[in-house]
């Protein structure tokens, strides 16, 4: 499958709100997919398949991290063979992506800039230089922009970005450019809404 590459807020009004948070997202406004009007969506609509219930929750969360179909396949294929709950551990680890946590750090505006940032050499993981968006950051590594890219404008927001809520599972210092996963994510602090339960059943199929 193809990355999606229209409008990206149009797929926040298909599912009814902000996938990334985002106070500008249409969603605010037209919690509605596009096409259907105001009325339309307050009135009777089609029996939804419980394939189609299945697959939007898998869909709503591959988009949610910026993923292509292939790549996000087989991390739950990973995450299925680890000890565990499969959906715990595939949800801990695409939030423990080096992009990922870029993100909820506040170094970047979206998991798309994030990943960005990261392909580009601008990001240290325990003092060396990690270029690998999909990179699982292990506990305790510390996450640093390089000294060098603290000039560029992309990062002059950094603070108070990052003056917004973070996760529990992570800790940042915004003047020294520096973060840290303190602990392994859990579940409930994991800012995505998603029922882990129906993808790993779409995925068991």
């Amino acid at each position: 499958m193809a990355r999606y590459t229209g409008p990206k807020h149009r797929l926040c009004r298909r599912v009814g709100y902000c996938l990334w948070d985002n106070p500008k997202c249409p969603s605010k406004k037209r919690p509605y997919a596009p096409g259907m009007s105001a009325a339309a969506h307050g009135g009777r609509r089609g029996k939804v398949t419980n394939y189609a219930k299945h697959l939007m929750e898998k869909q709503k969360l591959r988009v949610t991290y910026g993923m292509l179909e292939k790549q996000f396949r087989n991390t739950f294929y990973r995450a299925q063979h680890m000890r565990g709950v499969a959906g715990d551990n595939f949800l801990q680890m695409l939030e423990r992506r080096l992009d990922s946590l870029v993100y909820r750090l506040g170094f970047a505006t979206s998991i798309f800039a994030a990943r960005q940032i990261v392909r580009h050499g601008h990001i240290l993981v325990d003092g060396e230089k990690v270029n690998i968006p999909s990179y699982i950051v292990k506990v305790g590594s510390t996450i640093t922009i390089k000294e060098k890219s603290r000039a560029i404008p992309a990062f002059a927001e950094t603070a108070e970005r990052t003056a917004r809520n973070i996760p529990e599972y992570l800790e940042c210092t915004p003047k020294e450019f520096t973060g840290r996963l303190i602990v392994m994510p859990r579940i409930e602090d994991i800012p995505v809404k998603v029922d882990t339960n129906l993808i790993v059943e779409f995925y068991s199929r």
